[in-house]
């Protein structure tokens, strides 16, 4: 199995297959709109513009399983990145990380890529996955970690 294996809705409810994004790095993140992270649209955005040419993507999860800081719908969600943020790199439909509902996709990369002493579970959102080309989760970043402190990780796999 790989990241491509999988599929997920995007934010206007239509199919997006990972393989779609076969052969680019890859940086996914679970998201939120009322965090204390939530700033760190921007430094994402600042990757995907900075790196996008080069073959870098990143892709959104909004994620309400922490503190309730995403409630908004599809529309809510895409009017405050694009108007807060100017997010241009995609984002999905709400997704549930942790627990019975976690989307597959999320139990796949929380399996290849444990936590802090090996646990599985994310701890919050913003917390980023970097995949290589191959498809391969290649290192897991707490949601702690800047953006920019991700961008020598990035060129690596560029």
């Amino acid at each position: 199995m790989s990241i491509y294996d999988y599929s997920a809705e995007t934010l206007d409810g239509q199919p997006a297959p990972l393989a779609a994004y076969r052969d680019k790095v890859l940086l996914i993140v679970n998201t939120a709109s009322k965090c204390g992270f939530t700033p760190q649209y921007e430094g994402l955005e600042a990757l995907y513009r900075h790196y996008a040419d080069k073959g870098l993507v990143v892709l959104g999860f909004p994620c309400n399983q922490f503190g309730g800081q995403e409630t908004g719908n599809a529309d809510e969600i895409q009017n405050f990145c694009s108007l807060t943020y100017d997010v241009t790199f995609p984002m999905f439909g709400k997704v549930d990380v942790n627990g019975p509902k976690a989307h597959p996709l999320y139990e796949y990369l929380k399996a290849e890529k444990k936590g802090l002493l090996g646990s599985e579970g994310i701890k919050w959102n913003f917390t980023k996955f970097l995949v290589g080309r191959d498809g391969e989760a290649v290192a897991r970043f707490a949601p702690t970690t800047k953006p920019a402190d991700i961008a020598s990780s990035i060129e690596k796999l560029l």
